[in-house]
């Protein structure tokens, strides 16, 4: 469960009152673990905010939330657009790093949560900002896969929200001829292995709609993929789902066994998550889901043109604000 009002790294309660800043941290992931999610707790998995300002303090707030099974945060694609030091300064996040490894939390990094998304041009079509919104998590991506934590922490688990899986078999092949071609002058050591296989060793991934990635799984590695709704976005496949998800399956003849893993095996390991403990298989079913909404208004409602209208202007100027940082910050 993600967090859109402070947004995905906190960055709305990073005041310049670190105590203060801190309690809104604190408060807000005590209500979203124990009353959001505490209500719900077989539908929703608790995401924390970091400390993002403090690794020492993210630290002990990571530590806080795992002694009550919390074991995932959500943090920045990159920190450095933020203002703070890169993934590449192993000793600043040092506490961190240890605390997510200590607990066994996963750090999931999120598509433009820096701020910053894969754009063109000021007066580009919101089409081409969608587009590319992937692109986003494949330089997150580069990023950690190179960097030294990755190396440092051999438990350490990442997770990359709503990047797709398509794009995973070429980025593996480029990383792996990256470092046979040039890790002599580069200086990258990752011992006996691939960064392809450090990759699957650290790195959950996420698709929505991703008929390619379906079928490509085994490039991938089935025990890193999970299945994402996304809703309420407007890339949700919802309320038709579950069929949709259905026929990727059948047309790539999906064995069962990969099905369970993409669709809610590897989130219950990954997270210590198991919400068969509150309710029963049967009772997680697409159809008993169903039954149990009959009554509740799931319509669609579409936008009235004025609402379309204020959400384009939005839009465009978060991309007149994003292209002035990245042309600012050369």
């Amino acid at each position: 469960m993600l967090s859109s009002f402070p947004g995905f790294a906190g960055r709305l309660f990073a005041t310049e009152d670190h105590d203060f800043s801190l309690a809104l941290i604190q408060a807000y992931n005590d209500w979203h673990v124990e009353e959001w999610c505490g209500a719900y707790p077989a539908r929703f998995i608790p995401m924390t905010l970091p400390v993002i300002w403090d690794p020492a303090a993210c630290a002990k707030e990571i530590r806080r939330n795992a002694a009550r099974g919390v074991h995932s945060m959500t943090f920045t694609e990159n920190p450095a657009a933020m203002g703070y030091p890169s993934f590449h300064d192993l000793e600043h996040w040092k506490p961190m790093w240890d605390a997510l490894v200590d607990t066994d939390t996963v750090l999931n990094v999120h598509i433009g949560s820096s701020g910053r998304l894969a754009i063109t041009a000021p007066d580009a079509p919101m089409d081409v900002m969608i587009t590319l919104q992937p692109m986003n998590i494949v330089q997150a991506a580069a990023d950690l896969l190179w960097s030294k934590p990755v190396k440092a922490y051999p438990d350490l688990k990442i997770a990359l929200s709503e990047g797709g899986t398509g794009w995973i078999p070429y980025f593996l092949d480029r990383v792996d001829r990256t470092y046979e071609m040039h890790s002599t002058w580069t200086g990258q050591d990752f011992g006996q292995q691939k960064p392809s296989e450090f990759f699957r060793d650290h790195f959950l991934t996420c698709f929505i709609s991703d008929p390619v990635g379906v079928e490509l799984r085994n490039k991938i590695g089935v025990d890193n993929i999970c299945w994402e709704a996304d809703y309420p976005h407007s890339d949700s496949m919802w309320p038709s789902a579950p069929e949709e998800l259905d026929a990727v399956l059948k047309q790539f003849d999906v064995p069962d066994a990969d099905i369970n893993k993409m669709t809610h095996e590897n989130a219950m390991r990954w997270y210590h998550w198991d919400p068969f403990t509150h309710i029963t298989r049967e009772q997680a079913t697409v159809g008993s889901l169903r039954k149990a909404a009959e009554g509740h208004d799931v319509s669609i409602q579409a936008l009235s043109k004025r609402d379309h209208s204020s959400q384009s202007s939005d839009w465009q100027a978060q991309i007149k604000e994003a292209t002035v940082n990245v042309s600012g910050s050369d």
